[in-house]
């Protein structure tokens, strides 16, 4: 999958050219899972599966139209007054009216979008769809936001307009990673730091869709926020969960559940920070603090699957592996293994026939390393 794809498509699609073409990278989260929304530090990477979104300007048109190749129905609607559908281009729709700013005003589109990045896998295929579209629009009006602000827009949207309670990471990850290097950020300041990355990473897709929308991400969410409400009535000057010590959460004495989501929030966070030092360090990622977290989202944080927890069991005892757990929300979606390529690519085909022995699915995995954030492909404007 390539931009000369999106443009092939586009041709075929609007027997046209388009004006512009981005492209937006899904990511793992190597640690520091749950933390973004609770203010915490996290440290994805982007991967090399990316979203294509390739837009002509149509300013002489009353509706916009949007296609997919991935999506059996397509959308069309006036990018003048936009409403929610509870659709796929929702995600696309909303960038467009949040868009406009008093400098950057947007025409009525034709647009496509082509990826082979796989949705409800926990890649975060609708952050790098938003990031696509709000990069390629800027190009196509000339628009100089930083991309900082363009990932800040696109988190909004799915806030706000799609509807989900997401933290900053995922659009984040997707606007301003940098190839060879994970992204350590943290939540509660936005400060980013470029870490250094280069071992590899398999992804293993359980082939268990989830879907923010549906699954129990915003019932933790509503936990975590309660949890931290009862700790303000101990410290109030307490900014967010993940600043919180393990040690508070304990003596807080919290509803069991409460405690639970407390402790990993807030153990998870020591977590990324061993984590980050041992890379700067030695350039090795620590396996034991990547199992730990992994069995934090089992018990504590309770979003992970029996399927989930088979890769990482099994992952465990292959070596050249140093460390294995889910990614993404958790619910489905996917693991990682992160080590040597070598080990991880000899081991991959041995690990699918064994999980769909098991598991009666299909699985999808596919090797990467830390990749580039999103970029403009095609700018003929």
């Amino acid at each position: 999958m390539n931009a000369d794809h999106a443009r092939h498509y586009f041709r075929e699609t609007f027997a046209a050219e388009p004006d512009v073409i981005a492209s937006a990278p899904g990511r793992v989260n190597v640690i520091g899972e749950h933390l973004d929304y609770n203010g915490g530090q996290v440290l994805p990477m982007a991967i090399d599966r990316r979203i294509y979104v390739a837009i002509k300007a149509r300013p002489s048109e009353t509706l916009s139209r949007v296609v997919s190749e991935n999506q059996s129905v397509s959308a069309e609607f006036d990018i003048q007054a936009i409403l929610r559908s509870g659709q796929w281009w929702d995600y696309i729709t909303g960038i467009c009216a949040a868009f406009p700013s008093r400098d950057a005003r947007l025409p009525q589109i034709a647009a496509v979008v082509t990826s082979d990045l796989p949705s409800a896998s926990g890649l975060s295929s609708s952050a790098a769809l938003e990031v696509s579209t709000c990069v390629s629009l800027a190009a196509l009006v000339a628009d100089k936001r930083a991309l900082k602000d363009l990932a800040l827009l696109s988190w909004n949207v799915e806030n706000q307009f799609v509807g989900v309670a997401v933290g900053v990471m995922d659009q984040f990850a997707s606007a301003l990673s940098v190839e060879g290097h994970a992204l350590h950020v943290w939540c509660d300041t936005l400060d980013v730091e470029q870490v250094p990355m280069k071992e590899a990473v398999l992804i293993f897709d359980t082939a268990i869709p989830r879907s923010l929308r549906t699954s129990q991400f915003n019932q933790r969410r509503e936990e975590c926020d309660e949890a931290l409400r009862l700790l303000r009535q101990r410290d109030p000057e307490l900014e967010n969960l993940a600043a919180a010590h393990p040690d508070e959460v304990r003596a807080a004495h919290l509803p069991a559940t409460l405690e639970k989501r407390a402790l990993h929030v807030t153990e998870e966070n020591l977590r990324v920070e061993a984590l980050v030092a041992g890379l700067k360090k030695s350039g090795s990622v620590s396996g034991e603090t990547l199992y730990a977290s992994h069995e934090s989202l089992r018990t504590q944080y309770e979003c992970s699957t029996p399927e989930l927890d088979w890769f990482v069991d099994n992952a465990r005892k292959i070596a050249g592996v140093r460390g294995a757990r889910l990614t993404g929300a958790g619910w489905g979606g996917c693991a990682i293994a992160v080590g040597d390529f070598d080990a991880l690519n000899d081991a991959k085909d041995e690990l699918c026939t064994a999980y769909e022995s098991s598991f009666r699915r299909k699985p999808k995995v596919w090797l990467t390393y830390a990749a580039q954030g999103v970029r403009v492909e095609l700018n003929n404007q």
